[in-house]
């Protein structure tokens, strides 16, 4: 059985077939929907219910509380409608990044390891345009024989070539292709942009930007334009690293740091293997004690979900609005599988969790 769901904020009415989300069919149907994390942990597909019935998928209460299910709304990522619906998304249209999704053809123009196990790949679109985007989206990339993976833009919009951060997942086919077998040269799909987690280019206030592992990816590319754009006030940036090993780009980072007297960089070891003179645990835990200037800041969060969720849940509790709170989790695509799961329970089922303790919530 299928719905009609008319979106009042695209203007266009779509078909959402039985066991398919609403951000889902929206996506299918070509429709920039708001939206980030696609699981039920970030709020960012936040929308109306005008008119029918959904049923919601679990999701975990920041995304959604209670009292706003009670109001009416819901998650398009975790909604199955159960009517004909009417919606709206909430996202402000003046903040929205208004770019049409397009699908286009790249080739591998340089490969580089950056850690012992993320790869930078740069790409060159064929027809010699850029491709357009927002600093902080992402696309789905499809390298040969591979299945399509999502990952954020490393580069700022500017750049000739698009530059992405992979990880290498054991037993991860695509991950694994592109570690060992992707060469310069190849062909490979792109689609986008998309995603909700991208840079408030009128914001004034103070930018937080945590990253853990190949998060630093859209994080990079957030702070790169916020620099390159003159955005002059103090911008934090938080990453975090198991060991040594696992920490890259430091010396581009601190070259912009030294350029820019508004930049802070500040990298924490979670399980450093020799003595070192940096900061060691949590970076959630070294957030919570070094940070006391989040009046009127804008977050912007990215890799593995414990990390993602622990920065949101410190944040909020330290009184950044949730609207300002921007989170981009690595989820793969088995923690996006409905499950009868508590909230909780979800926020620690990630493949991620066993990438990067760095980043892991105390409670996981």
């Amino acid at each position: 059985m299928s719905h009609n769901v008319q979106i009042t904020t695209a203007g266009k009415a779509i078909t959402v077939e039985d066991g398919d989300t609403l951000l889902d069919a929206a996506m299918a149907a070509g429709i920039d929907y708001p939206h980030s994390c696609r699981a039920g942990r970030c709020g960012a597909c936040k929308s109306r219910l005008v008119e029918g019935e959904v049923d919601l998928l679990p999701h975990t209460r920041f995304s959604l509380t209670d009292e706003e299910r009670d109001a009416g709304l819901i998650l398009a990522c975790r909604a199955l409608p159960r009517s004909d619906c009417t919606v709206a998304w909430l996202l402000d249209d003046e903040e929205r990044a208004a770019h049409p999704v397009r699908k286009v053809n790249a080739t591998v123009v340089a490969l580089d390891d950056l850690t012992h196990d993320i790869k930078q790949v740069r790409l060159r679109l064929e027809d010699g345009e850029r491709f357009a985007f927002t600093a902080g989206q992402y696309a789905q990339v499809t390298f040969p024989g591979c299945p399509t993976r999502e990952y954020s833009m490393a580069s700022h919009p500017d750049e000739p070539a698009l530059e992405f951060h992979v990880r290498h997942v054991p037993g991860g086919a695509t991950s694994t292709h592109v570690a060992s077998k992707l060469t310069v040269g190849d062909r490979v799909a792109v689609e986008g942009p998309f995603g909700s987690s991208y840079l408030r280019e009128k914001h004034a206030g103070p930018i937080i930007a945590v990253a853990g592992g190949s998060g630093l990816a859209p994080v990079k590319s957030i702070i790169e334009t916020a620099l390159a754009a003159g955005m002059r006030q103090p911008i934090r940036l938080y990453i975090g690293a198991r060991d040594e090993r696992d920490v890259y780009l430091e010396s581009h980072l601190q070259q912009l740091a030294a350029r820019h007297a508004n930049l802070q960089v500040n990298i924490v070891l979670s399980e450093p293997t020799g003595p070192t003179e940096r900061a060691t645990g949590l970076v959630t835990e070294f957030i919570a004690a070094n940070e006391d200037g989040l009046t009127g800041c804008h977050a912007y969060l990215a890799g593995p979900p414990p990390m993602v969720e622990a920065a949101t849940e410190l944040l909020a509790a330290r009184g950044v609005p949730a609207d300002h709170i921007h989170a981009d989790a690595f989820y793969t695509s088995a923690d996006r599988e409905p499950t009868a799961a508590t909230p909780e329970e979800q926020a620690v089922q990630s493949d991620a969790n066993t990438a990067c303790s760095c980043c892991q919530s105390t409670a996981s």
